[in-house]
């Protein structure tokens, strides 16, 4: 099931959310330039030094280490603004395209830049306790975008979604509540991350506790805006081998 559109205007212009796809853009034409330029190596030596590593921020966290905490912390932010690859990013921003816009909205730009970036360290918060030890660099803005895909879930659950259904060889466009959307692709991470755990990841993969954290956060702070003030009903690159996408 792919998403591609939502029949759910907004009041005002998303400019928040096109500056955030603008912004990884931007980022992945700097990663592509300097794997041109330089190389896999420089590459890999940008995710290390700009992606979020765990066990850095896992050491950067314990006693006598503490002076390194802020880049760590820094690098949470970093983290969400770097991708894998063209389907990576493609795949992110037409899901915070089609569902920021709205979140945006709803709490107005200051309040969504603060719930997204606070998305994103919730995000990663649950991949560093999930798996402390990992020396695998983790990218993409996905755990943030989970927080939004939460967000919406709660305040525009009857929000008709445009999506490519696939039915084996065949497939189908149809208009799907979002909360048969959102629903399911939160199912599909909660029972992959549940069957990852205790599985190596040596070569990278997903990040799917990333994903599970920020829905949560999203899911939890969407139910407060909305018993607060109510959501207003919606109408009808290269490969570098080992990096965990978010």
């Amino acid at each position: 099931m792919i998403p591609l559109r939502d029949a759910n205007p907004t009041r005002r212009f998303p400019i928040v959310t096109i500056g955030l796809i603008v912004l990884c853009v931007v980022a992945f034409g700097y990663e592509l330039g300097a794997q041109a330029t330089w190389g896999d190596t420089a590459l890999e030596r940008l995710f290390d030094d700009w992606a979020l590593v765990p066990s850095h921020l896992a050491a950067a966290l314990a006693p006598g280490h503490l002076d390194r905490l802020p880049h760590e912390l820094v690098t949470v932010v970093t983290s969400m603004f770097l991708h894998g690859g063209w389907i990576h990013l493609i795949g992110n921003m037409l899901y915070l395209w089609i569902f920021g816009n709205n979140v945006e909205d709803r709490f107005g730009r200051p309040g969504f830049i603060a719930f997204y970036l606070f998305g994103g360290l919730a995000a990663a918060t649950s991949q560093v306790l999930i798996d402390p030890a990992s020396t695998t660099p983790v990218i993409g803005a996905s755990g943030a975008i989970a927080a939004v895909l939460g967000a919406y879930l709660v305040l525009y659950p009857r929000a008709r979604v445009l999506a490519i259904v696939f039915l084996v060889f065949f497939y189908q466009l149809l208009e799907i509540p979002a909360v048969i959307v959102l629903g399911f692709w939160f199912i599909l991470q909660l029972i992959d991350g549940l069957a990852s755990l205790g599985v190596s990841h040596a070569s990278g993969g997903v990040a799917l506790f990333e994903h599970i954290g920020g829905f949560v956060l999203g899911v939890v702070i969407g139910l407060l805006v909305r018993g607060l003030g109510g959501g207003r009903s919606a109408r009808s690159l290269g490969s570098v081998d080992e990096f965990r996408v978010g």
